[in-house]
């Protein structure tokens, strides 16, 4: 009879601990208005630094989430631990895929940069696009002159 108390306690304790954790975890909504509405400080920031400007919106256990403006180029990256996902919002880019990063450094770790993308794959991304980039593939974000893009971005942990 004890034993049934005891098992009985421990899983009440469960059941509160999950109910816990539901009550902390959330849910996120972002309509593309209002995503393009909070770019807008992200486009003067590009305007007044090197091109480009990204802000973390949320952060969770194993991935995170960004918006990001482009009025040039980006050089080559490489996440060696972290996938991304980006949902063109608004604009035109072309997206370079694979090949290697030329000149590359580490900036941290997991983190490779450098001045290109050589080598790769090219593809036009526009509003309304999703590109998938598996952790370790180089890739770079290229922006025509006189052209902008906003884009959504989803950063998701890859067991390696």
């Amino acid at each position: 009879m004890r034993f049934a108390a005891v098992k009985l306690f421990g899983a009440v304790l469960l059941m509160g601990a999950m109910g816990a954790q539901a009550q902390t975890m959330k849910s996120d909504h972002w309509s593309k208005a209002e995503l393009l509405e909070r770019a807008k400080h992200l486009q003067e920031k590009a305007a007044k630094g090197d091109g480009s400007a990204s802000e973390t919106l949320e952060k969770y256990p194993h991935h995170y989430t960004m918006l990001a403006f482009r009025q040039k180029s980006g050089g080559g990256e490489l996440h060696q631990n972290f996938a991304d996902m980006f949902v063109i919002l608004d604009g035109h880019a072309t997206v370079v895929t694979g090949g290697s990063v030329v000149e590359q450094k580490t900036v941290e770790a997991g983190e490779i940069r450098g001045k290109s993308v050589e080598g790769g794959s090219r593809q036009e991304v526009k509003a309304g696009d999703v590109v998938h980039i598996p952790a370790g593939m180089p890739h770079q974000m290229l922006v025509a002159d006189g052209e902008t893009v906003t884009y959504f971005v989803v950063k998701a942990e890859e067991a390696r």
